[in-house]
């Protein structure tokens, strides 16, 4: 799952930005140059189903939906802050 995750370049972007505050698909895809709308729900539904992320639907029309972190997608970002930290201190030396 770690893997999955942390060698995907459009998971970790869509983490960021969820971390941000940017929680709603439409944001997400527009804040992303080169993401589409279906790679983005794939990336979605994946963060979904490893307990990353939670999904909230609003009984809106239009529709309206936001993702958050769950409690354990919170501690996960803290394990890619770590690998981040670690990727930085290779390349200083």
């Amino acid at each position: 799952m770690v893997e999955s995750i942390i060698g995907c370049k459009w998971s970790l972007t869509v983490l960021s930005l969820v971390r941000k505050g940017v929680c709603r698909p439409g944001e997400m895809e527009h804040a992303i140059e080169g993401l589409s709308g279906k790679v983005l729900n794939e990336r979605l539904a994946k963060l979904q189903r490893f307990g990353i992320l939670d999904k909230t639907s609003f009984p809106e029309v239009p529709p309206r939906v936001e993702y958050q972190l769950t409690p354990f997608g919170q501690q996960f970002i803290k394990l890619v802050d770590a690998v981040d930290e670690l990727q930085n201190s290779l390349n200083e030396q």
